[in-house]
């Protein structure tokens, strides 16, 4: 045993409760529930008095660190663990011993508690709904996790850890991601760890879509990619290796080239999908039964407003006020009013459109999503508007999430510029939920900062309101003719001329 001396015996979880007792706190890094498997590592840190004799988990010692590595501060102890094989612990608080010099044997636990799992019983999980996503990993901001990618319902997940609210998720062999408890329901021991050998696959068409059809064994998770140059979206479907003997490719297809498969490792099974035209417009990836299906969007028959259906989100409403200006104005009530107007010049050009909200109500970003799947326009624009500390920060910018969709917002941010407002920039890779579908190029416009005087001037005049929707309008138009002149081998210009008369 660690300590021969035993005198006073203190229990507490979390903060010291006796204020005799020489420690202050002890806790877990990060101070959240755990799950860890063999090869992870336990960190513990424990606030007490200055030199004393410390451990946890019977015997692993807790170090004193220095002043200069504690940030100045005095009797911060710190130790780490690594899972070893067989080694168990079923959701406990962290047990730490600590020695006084005057002998006194004190015992604390950490408030939070740690799980070591067995990977001879895999703990599995299911998705709830075909909203459900992945993270990258445990980062954290108003917008949430870095996400990965979504995922259909009912797609099997091997959980390999948690921290806190997040599970880890083994893909792959190599490779994680994480998954928010709230988007998983758990299954009971007993399962195996889903794999699959992939079916030979079909590829057709129909009168709206091009679709890619692979069978599987289970509903496996998967990642996709829509890269450039050229343009392909790339599937990587994990737990799965290649049973497939042939592709049958059948009349009908539009937007698909020549498809084919690779298999980068053995556990991770890539479906590389070759797209006719430089801009795509958008996919849905989802599951029927066990059978993984891509359904690809194809251009709109006639590139210009007229006809096409446009998606307008007015940002916020309701309860979520958003920001608010110096003088009062929201947020929501600015926003819906430029959409309001927008749908107006949109219709003015021939477009139909459909708003996420068209009054001063609550609407979830999960509800706007599930509402745009039914009529699946062929753009969406989300229109917001900017608040900074810094009440000197203003104009306007467009973001974007997938570098696919980043001409539609470039267009847009380019004629918003147009109004006269100051360039505040063009960002991608935008964590929001708007701009987490793939079924269709979308964008959001942050149109002028509210917190900025003169831009909140302009953001609550009616006639700036009205020339903020022009310009939007304009870059609808603008990308729509830059899609046409990059079209697809054997495209004339000269039609794109005639198309706009």
């Amino acid at each position: 045993m660690l300590f021969a001396s035993i005198g006073v015996l203190t229990v507490f979880a979390g903060h010291a409760q006796n204020p005799s007792s020489s420690i202050s706190a002890v806790e877990t890094v990060p101070a959240v529930n755990q799950w860890l498997s063999p090869g992870d590592r336990l960190q513990v840190r424990l606030i007490a008095q200055p030199g004393v004799q410390a451990s946890f988990l019977n015997g692993q010692p807790l170090v004193e660190l220095t002043p200069a590595q504690a940030q100045g501060k005095f009797g911060v102890y710190q130790g780490t663990y690594v899972v070893q094989p067989g080694d168990t612990l079923n959701d406990r608080r962290i047990e730490v011993q600590v020695l006084t010099p005057d002998s006194v044997l004190e015992v604390g636990f950490s408030g939070n508690t740690v799980r070591f799992l067995n990977h001879n019983e895999p703990q599995l999980a299911v998705t709830r709904s075909d909203l459900a996503y992945l993270n990258y990993g445990l980062g954290e901001d108003r917008l949430g996790g870095a996400k990965l990618g979504y995922l259909d319902s009912l797609v099997v997940l091997h959980l390999t850890g948690r921290v806190g609210e997040l599970y880890r998720v083994q893909l792959a062999t190599g490779q994680h991601a994480w998954v928010p408890q709230n988007v998983v329901r758990l299954l009971p021991p007993g399962n195996f760890v889903p794999t699959s050998l992939t079916g030979s696959w079909s590829v057709q068409g129909d009168s709206l879509y091009d679709y890619v059809r692979v069978p599987l064994s289970a509903r496996l998770p998967y990642r996709t990619q829509l890269l450039e140059n050229p343009t392909r979206l790339v599937v990587d479907v994990f737990g799965a290796t290649s049973n497939t003997n042939w592709i049958t490719q059948r009349t009908g297809l539009q937007e698909l080239g020549a498809v084919y498969y690779e298999q980068p490792q053995p556990d991770v099974f890539r479906l590389v999908l070759p797209l006719r035209h430089r801009q795509s417009w958008g996919y849905h990836l989802g599951y029927q039964g066990n059978t993984l299906v891509v359904q690809v969007s194809r251009p709109p028959a006639k590139l210009r407003l007229r006809g096409l259906l446009v998606a307008v989100d007015a940002g916020h409403g309701g309860t979520n006020v958003g920001a608010t200006g110096a003088s009062g104005a929201r947020e929501k009530d600015l926003t819906l009013a430029i959409a309001q107007k927008l749908r107006q010049e949109l219709e003015q050009a021939g477009a139909r459109v459909v708003m996420t909200r068209e009054a001063d109500i609550s609407a979830e970003i999960s509800d706007r999503v599930t509402l745009l799947r039914q009529p699946r326009p062929a753009l969406l624009v989300s229109i917001h508007v900017n608040s900074a500390g810094n009440t000197t920060v203003q104009g306007t910018s467009a973001f974007y999430r997938y570098v696919a969709f980043r001409p539609l917002a470039a267009a847009l941010y380019k004629q918003m510029q147009g109004t006269g407002l100051a360039g505040w920039g063009l960002v991608g890779n935008f964590n929001f939920g708007l701009n987490g579908p793939t079924e269709y190029p979308n964008a959001l416009v942050e149109t002028a900062f509210v917190s900025n005087p003169a831009d909140e001037q302009r953001l609550t005049n009616p006639a700036f309101q009205q020339q903020m929707a022009q310009a939007m309008t304009r870059g609808l138009k603008v990308f729509l003719k830059q899609t046409r002149a990059k079209g697809p081998k054997g495209w004339l210009l000269k039609q794109a001329a005639l198309e706009d008369k």
